[in-house]
């Protein structure tokens, strides 16, 4: 697995040196850790994408479900429709800041087994994603 480059990097920047805010998606839909997981699929769907950030009420990242993840709860026997996202994050709350190096980023979605990481500012709210590709 290799990390996905968004953008040209500067022929001076060195990978050891080079930060994320470089390299991430933009963050897409992010939507509340109350909202359902049918409602979460519907909006996904919608918005042409596989993965959702989370936010608490004031707006700070607190996590990151898939379309495959959601679709794994919604499909179980236990799946009720009072499941809210912030039910089901379990370990998604790792985040990475724009001023990570790609080193550090890599480094931490491998030991994490998590091929996706939310980039976020100094206020927990989401400015990116950082994918692995495979």
């Amino acid at each position: 697995m290799t990390l996905v480059q968004m953008q040209p990097r500067p022929a001076s920047a060195s990978p050891v040196h080079r930060t994320v805010v470089g390299v991430m998606d933009a963050a897409g839909p992010q939507v509340c850790d109350d909202m359902s997981v049918e409602v979460a699929l519907a909006v996904m769907a919608a918005a042409h994408t596989r993965r959702l950030v989370v936010c608490d009420q004031d707006g700070q990242g607190t996590g990151l479900v898939t379309q495959t993840e959601l679709t794994a709860v919604r499909d179980s026997s236990a799946y009720t429709d009072r499941v809210r996202l912030r039910d089901i994050l379990g370990d998604h709350g790792s985040f990475t800041s724009p001023v990570t190096t790609m080193a550090e980023a890599e480094h931490a979605m491998r030991s994490r087994r998590r091929g996706v990481l939310p980039v976020v500012d100094e206020h927990g709210r989401a400015l990116g994603i950082l994918a692995l590709s495979r």
